[in-house]
């Protein structure tokens, strides 16, 4: 008995592998998101994730939704004290039959800047902001307790 070879399927970087759980021909997005340890504040804001307009339930970590085949619109954002809405981003994206978009969101370390949505990785908008600020902050505290203790010392 011979053994048929599985057909041909030529490697392709713009386009994600098959996904076989979706064999049935439809498309899927997949969203994973991630806000940095160094904001871990926002562990207690879930972040807010829309596919064309309506929401889905979402929070931090990854998270698919099934779609039908062509564009979709993605956005996402954390809402927050103030401002009331951090880190927004939008993209649009092709769903192709039997496939898997991913995509990554990153939400951003300083409250005034948009967030990163794409394909994986993305990097945290205004990581080195955050630690040139961590720094400074750190440093003048540094100062000041030697002041003090000179100043008591003296």
């Amino acid at each position: 008995m011979a053994v048929q070879a599985p057909p041909h399927r030529p490697f392709s970087p713009g386009f994600p592998p098959d996904d076989p759980a979706r064999r049935n021909g439809g498309a899927s997005i997949a969203v994973t998101l991630r806000y940095a340890p160094l904001a871990f504040l926002l562990r207690l804001y879930p972040p807010v994730l829309e596919i064309d307009g309506q929401a889905v339930p979402a929070g931090w970590g990854r998270f698919v939704q099934s779609v039908g085949f062509g564009e979709h619109h993605v956005h996402v954002h954390v809402p927050y004290l103030i401002p009331s809405r951090i880190g927004a981003a939008d993209v649009t994206v092709l769903a192709l039959p039997g496939r898997t978009v991913e995509l990554e969101y990153r939400a951003p370390l300083l409250s005034f800047l948009r967030g990163a949505l794409g394909a994986p990785p993305q990097r945290y908008p205004g990581a080195r902001a955050a630690w040139a600020l961590l720094t400074v902050a750190v440093t003048l505290g540094v100062c000041a307790c030697i002041g003090w203790i000179l100043d008591a010392a003296g």
